[in-house]
């Protein structure tokens, strides 16, 4: 979902007219200690203020950095006495890095974390990108920036780590195009050819304007390839709070982004543990998945081959054309060699397309370059929309890019529109003449390029589907539960690119996660559908307590995922079985479980205790993400409707679970459904009709969710209706008086 501007083949005017300089600030540059800043920037747009504050040794210990101070500025600042709305200016934009953010000797240590209220779930959405903007901020004296109140006039901000000084600035002639603006402003703050790969933007796009689904984009220069790249913030619109503060960008530029100056407690610690992991990502990365070749394009055989990869809006999960977008063909498209969106990450698995020609839109004709796609780019404006054709996804990839728009929402929403397109619920009069049927990217795309213009059937798409649902049924004379059982969102975000029907742990892992259907808080479709690590209703269960809380320490620190379990020990499963011992001791009991990755978690403590100088256990490092995650479970109370039951928010749509069509029970009957009617049910399916077959099915499948919702919300300390409670914000330390406050009227 990346793409990059090539200077050789493009030049853009710097500035038309006179920037004007709304507000300049000046401090003094902090220095780095054991991995914090100690400082964070606040700016309010209604005013222009801009203040720096102290970071306390409380939000270190309890919210650890990363996604907890997003989560700790935005209960700072969000009213306590209204329901804030994603469009009011008290809602807050926050972006961190983390303590082990901006280490360039551990793989995958450039993450940061955006947090906003979200425009499609209208709680608090949490997203993570790669890039140097995290870590940037940080170095330059920041661990935490937060944004609120909408600015009268078109601005960006300017943070230079180098003089210390912030500046607001007026933009009203800048274009909001990534693809422009991106390397305007590398240009205008690099002096020299040099400094390019020392300053980081972060803007979004036109797509972002006219929609929900509005990314953020951060940029990094390739000094390879000569020029800015960048990675998004994809998830629940904050692109779209962005462009609402009338944000063009945010550019940071810091000298001197190296491990050393992070100044960790025990560096040769860290140069130890950072040499074993990355060796290992070295080694093992051609032995498994080649994602420092092909990237995460690997995943589309083997989603398919396990029956995963969403076909037709999650109708099916599997098609023989889908090696035609495999990772085969994106070998011989993508330039050759490991590829990394941060310094010195070992997995190196940023991919893309360096001369590519669109055949539409305002790039019809010119060669550009497109970093992609990523396995849910393939999956959403691929196979969701039974298009193979591997220039078209690269195409529908760079436009989203440059507009600024999600490719998982558009490739999620699109399919839903496409089906009901099908289904006669859409005809050619309703979406002003486009023929949305299945595989249909020349439709597709021109909805993309109408959600950037901001005109057409594209804007009402790009509302996203929860409100498409609403808008079909209303307008068009929907039949509603249908729409509910197709419509592929969960607190309104829409579902990454899994096809869940056999898997319960995934379904647990979207319905339950904390900001809607996305796969980053619980990615338990590989440990239970490909590697067979979750077979009892028990063990799905507990996974969903451990990953989820597990995954969160990534966000709190400034970390990628995929060195943990995309590339695992050879030895993992004798490990985690206690057959084998690692530095002369055996894995310990809380990690006893091979989908753990047990060698690799304890690989993570040592680098955090390196970095900060706190010694914790494997159990600590859980612990230290629970607190946060159920902080933010609480602080969504703030959010939602009154009367609202938590429980109804973690939700999912039928399709998410089962077949809701008689092709779809057919198309897998022989291999899933009669054996559950059989062995599960405990009924005989001879004589029965398709339909009596497909209600024991479904309400079996239903009623196996709620009893799944049941465990999870037992283990996880929660109350029957998925509320923390008292007791367990007690016990974890966060039982500030508001938050008890806020608890106690829903337990």
């Amino acid at each position: 979902m990346w793409f990059g501007i090539n200077l050789k083949w493009f030049v853009f005017p710097l500035f038309q007219g006179v920037i004007m300089v709304i507000k300049e600030f000046k401090y003094d540059v902090p220095t780095l200690d054991k991995g914090y800043a100690n400082k964070s920037l606040y700016i309010n747009l209604d005013t222009y203020e801009i203040k720096i504050e102290e970071v306390t040794k409380e939000m270190k210990e309890k919210f650890i950095g990363g996604k907890g101070f997003d989560l700790y500025m935005m209960w700072k600042y969000l009213p306590k006495n209204k329901r804030t709305k994603w469009d009011d200016p008290e809602n807050v934009l926050c972006i961190a890095g983390g303590a082990l953010g901006g280490t360039s000797n551990f793989p995958g240590s450039g993450k940061s974390i955006v947090t906003a209220v979200s425009p499609l779930t209208d709680i608090i959405i949490d997203s993570n990108v790669g890039g140097y903007f995290g870590p940037y901020l940080k170095y330059s004296g920041f661990d935490v920036l937060s944004i609120q109140g909408k600015s009268e006039k078109e601005i960006y901000i300017y943070i230079d780590g180098e003089e210390g000084k912030i500046v607001i600035e007026e933009a009203e002639d800048l274009s909001s195009e990534t693809y422009q603006l991106g390397t305007i402003l590398t240009e205008k703050y690099a002096e020299e050819e040099r400094e390019k790969r020392d300053v980081s933007v972060v803007s979004s796009g036109p797509g972002a304007e006219h929609t929900r689904w509005g990314c953020l984009n951060f940029s990094y220069f390739d000094p390879r390839r000569g020029y800015a790249r960048f990675k998004q913030a994809g998830r629940g619109g904050t692109g779209t709070v962005f462009r609402d503060k009338k944000i063009k960008a945010l550019v940071v530029r810091k000298f001197g982004v190296v491990t050393k100056n992070n100044n960790p407690a025990d560096p040769e610690a860290l140069k130890e543990i950072g040499k074993k992991h990355t060796k290992e990502m070295i080694d093992l990365d051609p032995k498994q998945n080649e994602m420092r070749m092909v990237g995460t394009t690997h995943l589309v055989k083997i989603m398919n081959d396990h029956d995963l990869l969403p076909t037709k809006n999650f109708k099916y999960g599997s098609d023989p054309q889908s090696d035609k977008i495999g990772h085969e063909v994106y070998r011989t498209l993508f330039e050759k060699g490991p590829d990394p969106c941060w310094k010195g990450c070992a997995v190196g698995c940023t991919h893309g397309v360096k001369e590519f020609v669109p055949k539409t839109g305002p790039y019809k004709g010119k060669t550009v370059s497109v970093d992609g796609p990523e396995y849910e780019t393939l999956g959403g404006v691929g196979s969701n929309w039974y298009v193979w054709d591997p220039h078209d996804v690269l195409e529908t990839n760079f436009y989203c890019d440059t507009y600024g728009l999600d490719t998982i929402g558009v490739g999620t929403g699109i399919a839903f529109v496409m089906e009901c397109y099908e289904y006669g619920i859409l005809d050619k009069e309703k979406t002003g003449g486009l023929e949305l049927n299945w595989g249909n990217q020349k439709a597709a795309i021109e909805l993309v390029h109408q959600m950037a213009r901001g005109e057409g059937f594209g804007v009402i798409v790009g509302q996203g589907i929860l409100r498409m649902k609403k808008h079909f049924a209303e307008e068009f004379g929907a039949d509603i539960n249908l729409l509910n059982d197709i419509g592929m969102e969960s607190k309104g975000l829409e579902f990454s690119e899994y096809m869940t029907k056999e898997s319960l742990a995934q379904q647990g892992g979207y319905g339950f996660a904390l900001k809607g259907a996305q796969h980053d808080e619980a990615w338990l479709i590989f440990e239970d559908m490909v590697r067979g690590n979750l077979p009892t209703f028990e063990k799905k269960a507990e996974a969903l307590h451990w990953f989820p809380m597990w995954r969160t320490s990534f966000g709190l620190l400034g970390l990628c995922k995929l060195p943990w379990n995309d590339i695992v020990p050879e030895d993992n499963r004798e490990y985690a079985a206690g057959n084998v011992r690692k530095e002369g001791m055996y894995v310990p009991d809380d990690l006893a479980d091979p989908a753990k990755i047990p060698e690799h978690v304890q690989n993570y403590v040592k680098y955090y205790t390196a970095v900060t100088g706190n010694e914790i256990d494997s159990v600590e490092y859980i612990r230290m993400s629970e607190r946060v995650y159920n902080f933010q479970r609480a602080l969504n109370l703030l959010l939602i409707p009154e009367g609202t039951i938590y429980r109804d928010l973690d939700y999912i749509p039928y399709r998410a679970m089962g077949p809701v069509t008689e092709e779809e029970y057919l198309s897998r009957e022989d291999e899933y459904y009669l054996k559950e009617l059989k062995k599960e049910i405990g009924v005989n399916p001879e004589g029965m009709s398709v339909k009596e077959k497909m209600a024991a099915v479904r309400k079996h499948r239903e009623e196996s969710y709620e009893k799944l919702k049941d465990a999870v919300y037992k283990r996880r300390g929660w109350t029957e209706n998925g509320v923390p409670t008292v007791k367990k914000m007690k016990e974890l330390g966060m039982d500030f008086p508001e938050i008890i406050e806020l608890l106690e009227k829903h337990q």
